[in-house]
């Protein structure tokens, strides 16, 4: 099982998982032409995409979903009330839409799927945990605070994709209004570097072994930033060889997920 990320952030998000001849998008927030590009040099089109996993309804997750359905009708899974506004914006969405539960167990292809929800600002937001032989990955983003409900669902994770949205004094003395550094910092906003640090932690305790960071915000991150704030933190919990890089915001991170031994 391979996960490729190819867009991560504001401006777009874009996921490929892909184990044998099961290929699945996790979200959609780029365009057409850049989806099938990223595909074709992996010797692939839209067309044999099993399907596209969308964590919510926000613009930057699903603005090239329409054009996909339109040109490539592939499947959508999405959760009941971000679906349902999806499919209002735009009709021809509907006939393509699968709508889960924010806890649903289903499978497409070679790859167990389980989502959960996240806190955040949606009608409806989730992340998603993918099985199979090989091992167990976890993508959680839009994720304002650290729940239960995601802690058990990525404990056990062999590798994980994280969001590490934002650092804490760039976005309190930054330039944003007051409302929306209240909003990201609210338990369903985004996830500092520092709160995404102790989930990793967390992680690493229950065997995780490799960690992507994702969803840095321009304005108020820095590569470096998120990538010390969780190196320091799994450092001094005694987890100097596990595997951490960071999602470019537009280029690309992959990681090979192999199952691993507490």
């Amino acid at each position: 099982m391979t996960f490729t990320g190819f867009a991560s952030g504001s401006s777009g998000n874009c996921g490929l998982i892909s184990r044998g001849d099961t290929h699945i998008l996790i979200d959609a927030g780029i365009s057409l032409r850049r989806i099938k590009a990223f595909l074709f040099e992996r010797g692939l089109s839209a067309e044999e995409l099993e399907g596209v996993l969308i964590t919510h309804e926000h613009n930057d997750h699903i603005s090239g979903i329409p054009m996909l359905t339109k040109h490539c009708g592939r499947p959508l899974f999405a959760p009941c009330a971000s679906a349902t506004l999806m499919s209002r914006a735009d009709a021809g969405v509907e006939a393509y839409m699968h709508r889960i539960s924010e806890d649903a167990d289903f499978t497409l292809g070679e790859l167990r799927i389980r989502a959960f929800p996240t806190p955040h600002d949606a009608a409806c937001s989730v992340g998603y945990r993918f099985e199979s032989e090989d091992g167990s990955f976890g993508y959680c983003t839009d994720c304002g605070s650290i729940t239960e409900e995601v802690v058990a669902a990525l404990r056990g994770c062999d590798a994980v994709f994280l969001e590490s949205n934002h650092d804490e004094q760039m976005l309190r003395y930054g330039p944003y209004p007051v409302a929306l550094k209240r909003r990201i910092l609210s338990e369903n906003g985004h996830l500092s570097n520092e709160s995404c640090g102790r989930l990793a932690v967390t992680l690493a305790e229950s065997g995780c072994r490799s960690f992507i960071l994702g969803h840095l915000s321009k304005e108020n991150n820095r590569p470096e930033l998120a990538f010390r704030a969780v190196r320091d933190a799994l450092d001094a919990a005694g987890f100097r060889d596990r595997a951490l890089s960071v999602a470019p915001p537009l280029g690309e991170v992959s990681v090979e997920v192999q199952k691993c031994c507490v």
